[in-house]
């Protein structure tokens, strides 16, 4: 293994069920691979336009996603679980507001090792897609984070910082700034997929072959 792993940039919103079948793509794919493949992992916020002050989803806002995009959306979610053998609670999370999440994962990113913010982000999206339950609630998030090492203070001052939570905000103008459209994007070496791709395409992206 060489000295520093290998990164390959991924932008995601944990509210979205697409980047959670993504990244179990992501992991078959890591698995084939004898070098490590370490996630850069940047924030996307797919509820910027209907998130009230107090965090509540106002379903009122257009945004252009109707009821007949979610149920299409909600059949291609159960075609992917099933081709790639992935367990889900949940289809869709309409009623979820994952920046709370998104605050506490960028903080552990940009203050502890690796390894802990992989295990705190793997376990809030397995929290939402296979226990259906609400990644934008402290105490839950505080669960998630004490669960990989984090002390449960430190979770509740990254949620009541005004300036972290500004500082996630810059990412989702900076990712838009990218490019990034849309979530799950995984970027490698000036090329990227959108979407819960296969394995195989990962590999094309990663690879070359």
């Amino acid at each position: 293994m060489s000295s520093e792993a290998s990164k390959i940039t991924v932008y995601s919103d944990y509210v979205c069920p697409f980047c959670y079948l993504g990244r179990e793509s992501l992991a078959r794919y890591q698995e084939s691979r004898e070098e490590e493949l370490r996630i850069e992992w940047h924030p996307f916020d797919l509820r910027s336009r209907k998130r009230r002050p107090d965090g509540t989803i106002d379903h009122s806002v257009d945004d252009g996603k109707d009821d007949d995009y979610f149920e299409q959306a909600g059949r291609n979610v159960r075609r992917l679980a099933r081709q790639y053998d992935v367990e889900m609670d949940l289809d869709i999370a309409t009623d979820v507001d994952s920046l709370p999440a998104q605050v506490v994962s960028y903080s552990l990113r940009e203050h502890y090792d690796y390894e802990t913010w992989l295990a705190f982000d793997e376990a809030a999206f397995e929290a939402l897609w296979l226990d259906g339950r609400d990644v934008g609630d402290t105490d839950l998030l505080v669960d998630l984070a004490t669960g990989v090492g984090v002390a449960a203070d430190e979770v509740r001052s990254a949620l009541d910082d005004d300036t972290l939570r500004e500082e996630v905000r810059q990412q989702f103008t900076e990712a838009r700034r990218r490019g990034v459209t849309g979530v799950p994007t995984f970027a490698y070496d000036g090329h990227a997929a959108r979407g819960a791709v296969p394995p195989e395409q990962l590999r094309r992206l990663v690879d070359g072959v």
